[in-house]
């Protein structure tokens, strides 16, 4: 069970932190790949950003690489995105998702758990 929470409204060129705590059963956090992912209305679900199951390995989207950071704290079950330099075009509900994969992937098949979301606003 994953619970994204942190969103809000924020101008842009601001900061958010937004976070997903996980609750597992059967498969510890610290083997499950995580990612978030966003959708805005009228607009297909999107991939932002993912971590590998040590931390050490990440991929982002091109539309936030250099502004958004993934990070993930195994022994709380936690999940971050750390956004800085917002812009109103990255308004979206977030949404994070856990998977079994070895690898870290940027398909939202290759996650089989999903959170409820979070929404980012942010106005110009």
């Amino acid at each position: 069970q994953l619970q994204a929470s942190g969103g809000g409204l924020v101008p842009a060129g601001g900061s958010l932190r937004v976070s997903c705590a996980c609750t597992t059963s059967g498969r510890a956090f610290n083997t499950l790949i995580m990612g978030w992912f966003r959708q805005a209305p009228g607009k297909e679900r999107e991939f932002v950003a993912t971590i590998s199951w040590s931390g050490r390995d990440t991929i982002y989207s091109e539309s936030v690489k250099g502004r958004f950071t993934i990070s993930r704290d195994n022994a709380k079950n936690m999940v971050y995105l750390q956004m800085n330099k917002l812009k109103p075009e990255d308004t979206a509900v977030y949404y994070c998702g856990a998977g079994l994969a070895n690898m870290p992937t940027t398909n939202p098949r290759g996650y089989e758990y999903w959170g409820q979301g979070t929404q980012v606003t942010v106005s110009s």
